[in-house]
C-alpha cells in the first residue's frame, strides 16, 4: 500500500445506501478498520492491497490465516467421514455468515446454536438444518421460532427439552397461539454438577414417555454435551465419555423399543471442541428406526494456541495423527508495542476488550520491528502476565534484554479459546501467510 490508497476513490458499491447482511459495508466505524480508507463492501476488501504488517490497518487486529482455515474445515470433515457421522459446527463460535458458509461447503450437515437469536442470523446466512443446543423456555423465543419456521420454506429447528417444568411451558404457549407447528425436541442427558440435562435414567424416559404424549412436542433425538468433564488425560476423559454415552445410547434404546420418537430418523447428537472423537463413535447406536449422529464441534474452525491446543494434543495422540495432520491455529492478534516503562517489561497496546483471556492469557508467538513485513518467532521466554481493558504485559527474563522489543514493534498474539474473541470484533481481514489481506468475514454477536 502506498499513502495514495489514502485519497483513492471510494468503490462504486461502496455509495449504495443498503447494507447486506451477508456483504456489509465496511468502514472506520468498525475497530481494525483504517480510518484513512473509503468505506468498503466486505468483499471488496480483498482487492484493496492491504497487508497488515505493511501498516496498512490499525493494530490491535484480529486476522484469520486462510490456508489454515481451509485445513481445519477439511481436516475436520475427513474425520466425521471416516466416523459415519455428521457435522452440525456450534455457530456461536464465530457467528460469522462467511465462515457458516465455508462450513456448509465443506460438508456440515448444518449448524447448531445456543439462541434463538443466533439462530437467526444463521438461517439469515442460508442454514436449513438447525439445532439450538440448549433449553428453549420463554414465549418470544418459542414464537420467535413459529415466525422463522413460517418464514422460511424447508427450515428445520431442533431444540433441547430436560424437564417436565420446560415442557409445561411450552404447552402453554401453544394452547395460547394455536396453529402453529408441533416444536422438534430433542431429549438431553446431564451430568451430575455440570449445567441441563437429566441427571438420571429415570427421570429421562419418564420425560420422554411425557414428551410423546404431548401434542405441543415431537421427540426427534437424544443429545448430550460431554466438555464441561474434559480433563486432556486420555485416561479419565475416556472412562468419562464411556459413561455418559453408555447414559445417552440407553435412553435412545428404551425410546426406540417404547416407540417414543415421532420421527424417520433419530438424531443422536454430542461433541464439544475437546474430547470429541471419545463421543464421535458413539453417534449411531443400532437401534429400529435409521440414526443420523450429529458432532457438534464449533472450536475447531479455528483452533487456538492454548486450551485448545491442549486438549486436541491428546485427541491426536488418540487418533495416532501424525505430524501435519492435525488442526492448527488460524487466529491471531496482532498488537503494537506502546511503551518500555521498565526493564524486562512492554506495554503492548492490546487487552481484554480485543482478545479471549476467559481460559488462559494470550501467548506471544510472533514479532515484527516496525518497517518488516516477515515475522520473526519470539524468544522462549516471553510471556503475557495480565491485561487490562487496553493493554497487556509482555515480560521476559530482564538479562535478555538484547532480544527486548523496542517500541513501536508488532508482536502477534496466540489466543486461547476462539468464542471470547470473535465476539470482541466486527469483522477480521483473511490473511495470506505473507500476511497480505485477501477476504474478510463480518460477525454478528
Amino acid at each position: 500500500m502506498t499513502d495514495q490508497a489514502a485519497t483513492a476513490p471510494a468503490p462504486a458499491s461502496a455509495k449504495a445506501p443498503a447494507n447486506d447482511f451477508n456483504d456489509p459495508l465496511l468502514s472506520d466505524r468498525f475497530k481494525g478498520y483504517p480510518r484513512t480508507q473509503a468505506p468498503r463492501r466486505r468483499s471488496e476488501v480483498g482487492a484493496a492491497g492491504w497487508n497488515v504488517l505493511a501498516g496498512d490497518l490499525p493494530l490491535p487486529l484480529a486476522v484469520l490465516k486462510r490456508e489454515a482455515l481451509e485445513h481445519n474445515l477439511a481436516w475436520m470433515q475427513a474425520r466425521v467421514r471416516e466416523w459415519g457421522i455428521d457435522l452440525a459446527p456450534h455457530g456461536k463460535t464465530t457467528m460469522s455468515p462467511q465462515l457458516f458458509q465455508r462450513q456448509l461447503d465443506a460438508g456440515a450437515w448444518g449448524l447448531t446454536f445456543a439462541t434463538v437469536t443466533q439462530l437467526a442470523v444463521g438461517v439469515a446466512a442460508g442454514a436449513r438444518r438447525t439445532l439450538i443446543a440448549n433449553q428453549v423456555v420463554s414465549d418470544e423465543d418459542l414464537g420467535g421460532i413459529q415466525m422463522l419456521l413460517k418464514a422460511n420454506a424447508g427450515l428445520r429447528i431442533v431444540f433441547l427439552v430436560d424437564s417436565l417444568a420446560q415442557l409445561a411451558l411450552i404447552e402453554d404457549w401453544t394452547k395460547r397461539h394455536p396453529g402453529g407447528v408441533p416444536f422438534e425436541v430433542m431429549l438431553e442427558i446431564g451430568v451430575e454438577g455440570a449445567r441441563t440435562g437429566c441427571r438420571t435414567h429415570e427421570e429421562a424416559v419418564a420425560l420422554a414417555t411425557r414428551l410423546r404424549a404431548s401434542d405441543a412436542v415431537k421427540l426427534v433425538g437424544i443429545e448430550t454435551y460431554e466438555g464441561q468433564g474434559a480433563t486432556g488425560a486420555s485416561e479419565p476423559d475416556t472412562a468419562y465419555a464411556k459413561t455418559l454415552m453408555d447414559r445417552v445410547e440407553a435412553v435412545a434404546r428404551h425410546c426406540d423399543t417404547q416407540q417414543l420418537f415421532e420421527t424417520d430418523e433419530v438424531l443422536v447428537s454430542a461433541g464439544g471442541s475437546a474430547i470429541f472423537d471419545l463421543v464421535a463413535g458413539r453417534l449411531k447406536p443400532a437401534l429400529g428406526s435409521p440414526v443420523r449422529g450429529l458432532l457438534r464441534s464449533g472450536c475447531y474452525v479455528t483452533h487456538d494456541h492454548g486450551f485448545y491446543k491442549r486438549m486436541v494434543n491428546a485427541v491426536d495422540e488418540r487418533l495416532g495423527c501424525g505430524c501435519g495432520e492435525s488442526l492448527v491455529p488460524a487466529m491471531e492478534v496482532w498488537a503494537t508495542v506502546q511503551s518500555r516503562p521498565e526493564l524486562g517489561l512492554a506495554i503492548l497496546a492490546v487487552g481484554k476488550r480485543d482478545i479471549s483471556f476467559d481460559l488462559s492469557l494470550p501467548v506471544p508467538i510472533a514479532r515484527a520491528a516496525r518497517g518488516v513485513l516477515t515475522p520473526q518467532d519470539v524468544p522462549a521466554g516471553w510471556k503475557i502476565t495480565a491485561l487490562n481493558d487496553q493493554h497487556a504485559y509482555l515480560r521476559w527474563d530482564a538479562s535478555e534484554e538484547g532480544e527486548a522489543p523496542k517500541v513501536g514493534d508488532r508482536v502477534g498474539l496466540g489466543i486461547s479459546h476462539p468464542c471470547t474473541t470473535f465476539d470482541k470484533w466486527h469483522w477480521m481481514p483473511v490473511v495470506e501467510q505473507d500476511y497480505r489481506v485477501s477476504d474478510a468475514v463480518a460477525m454478528h454477536f
